[in-house]
This record gives C-alpha cells, structure tokens and sequence, in this order.
C-alpha cells in the first residue's frame, strides 16, 4: 500500500483501463468517420448522375420547345400535313426528356436526405452500447 493508503497496483490496472479506452474509441470514430465519408461518396455518385439525367431531360425539353414554336409557325402558314409531322416530332422529343427526367428524379430521391444515414445510425447504437456498459 502506498502513503494515501491506496494499492498502487489498482491505480496502474485503472490507468491501463483508461488508456485502452481512449484508444477503443479513437479507433471507433475513426471507423464512424470512413463509413460516413464511404455513405456520402456513394449519396454525391448519385446526385451526380441524377444531375446529369436532368441535365439531358432539360436538353431535349428546349429542342422540344423549339420544335413546339416551328409546329406553331407551320401550322398557321401551311397545309395540315406539314404542321402534323412537325407536332409527331415535337410529341417524340417530349417523350425522349420524359425518360431520363423520371431516371434523374429517381436517383436524386435515393440520394437524399444527403445525411450519412448508416452512419449516423451506427454512432447512436455505439453511443447507447456505451452508455449500457458504463451503467454495469
């Protein structure tokens, strides 16, 4: 026994204790850390296909429009049959920027929220098993 009237045997055992705690959970948020960095790589892949699928939908949603506005001018200058192909062409492009829109929106709705919902998870399971284990 020491002077304090302490065993200086348990203080080591406690120190080696909080040490390899300290390290445990720097080794743990660490591991947080890479699984949410993972999550959101994977979330920004996703936004950034979506991007460029509303990117094209927009493309063919102008040429669409402007097909619409030569439709308009042949309708009123010439006979029905030029002005229907012209309306068939614009249907078709309207129909082509409806495509990848709808893959666009799809993609986008699996990226969000852009929270790094795993890994958010993980850490409130790690948190509760914590505190459960501090509690015994």
């Amino acid at each position: 026994m020491s002077a304090t009237g302490h065993r200086d045997g348990g203080d080591e055992r406690v120190g080696e204790l909080v040490s390899r705690a300290s390290e445990q959970l720097s080794q743990l948020v660490r591991e947080e850390l890479r699984l949410a960095q993972a999550e959101m790589t994977r979330k920004g892949r996703r936004c950034g296909l979506g991007g460029g699928l509303f990117g094209g939908a927009g493309l063919f949603a102008v040429l669409a429009l402007q097909v619409l506005a030569v439709t308009a001018v042949v309708a009123l200058a010439l006979a029905p049959p030029v002005w229907a192909a012209a309306l068939v062409v614009t249907g078709l492009l309207a129909l082509v920027a409806a495509v990848p829109a709808a893959a666009g929106r799809g993609q986008f709705g699996r990226a969000a929220p852009p929270v790094p919902r795993a890994a958010v998870d993980s850490v409130k399971a790690d948190i509760a098993e914590l505190e459960e284990r501090a509690h015994r």
